[in-house]
């Protein structure tokens, strides 16, 4: 379903009420929201950030999507070039994909050493622990598709030419290190996720449903007030999301 399409659906147009009124509150109380978008490439993270911020206010929500480091920030901690983009308060912060580059895609592309990979496994916990006792709330999506139709979205993308800026030399590797991936991505379910900062799994494969209902976990877990009045549900879909047990 395409933008314009959703907006004359209106269960989609009650979660954007409410995803205003959640903004608003965040603005007013100076809050700082996190919310990290992984999964695997063609998971449907950037279409689903589009979604989130169709209608909140563009002056109290950043998109970050990073570039491969420089050379220069190849030598900086780790963390740092993500550290300059976490919100302030009053701010809602996406991250389409995040420092967890290194918990999954960096081992599986053999961009990262395995000292490197533990070293990040040890201080994740510690940086996020941090950052939540500090008050910024974090919450971290893993989009879920299967090989089938990652399959058929990558060739999208090559035939496609509006979408074909998508397809990287990573996206290219994707089907063929699936198996790969899956182990490096249970292995960070297992190590990274906290009973603060757990990690929801959202059903990737039905894009709208998996749009709607990572709307609704978000909504559904921040605290913001006036919540509900548009009588839509926000508790999440137990056949769509998971909490990964950690």
């Amino acid at each position: 379903m395409h933008l314009h399409a959703l907006e004359n659906d209106p269960e989609f147009i009650n979660l954007q009420t409410e995803m205003v009124r959640m903004q608003n509150w965040i603005i007013e109380n100076n809050k700082r929201l996190l919310i990290i978008f992984e999964g695997r490439d063609s998971a449907g993270k950037g279409g689903a950030i589009m979604r989130f911020i169709r209608y909140i206010n563009p002056r109290f929500y950043r998109v970050v999507a990073l570039n491969k480091p420089t050379d220069i920030e190849k030598g900086e901690w780790y963390f740092q070039r993500y550290i300059t983009h976490l919100p302030k308060p009053g701010e809602i912060v996406f991250f389409d994909r995040s420092w967890y580059n290194r918990a999954v895609v960096e081992p599986v592309m053999g961009f990262c050493s395995k000292e490197q990979y533990h070293t990040f496994i040890k201080q994740v916990k510690q940086l996020e622990d941090m950052l939540i006792e500090d008050g910024c709330q974090i919450i971290k999506l893993w989009f879920s598709i299967n090989r089938e139709e990652q399959k058929s979205r990558l060739e999208e993308r090559r035939s496609n030419p509006l979408i074909n800026w998508k397809l990287s030399t990573v996206d290219m590797q994707a089907q063929i290190k699936w198996d790969d991936y899956t182990h490096y991505k249970k292995e960070m379910f297992q190590l990274t996720g906290t009973k603060t900062s757990p990690w929801v799994v959202v059903k990737g494969n039905n894009k709208d449903e998996a749009r709607k209902e990572a709307i609704r976990y978000v909504l559904n877990n921040v605290p913001y007030e006036p919540k509900g009045l548009t009588l839509e549900r926000l508790e999440p879909n137990p056949n769509i999301y998971s909490i990964e047990k950690y």
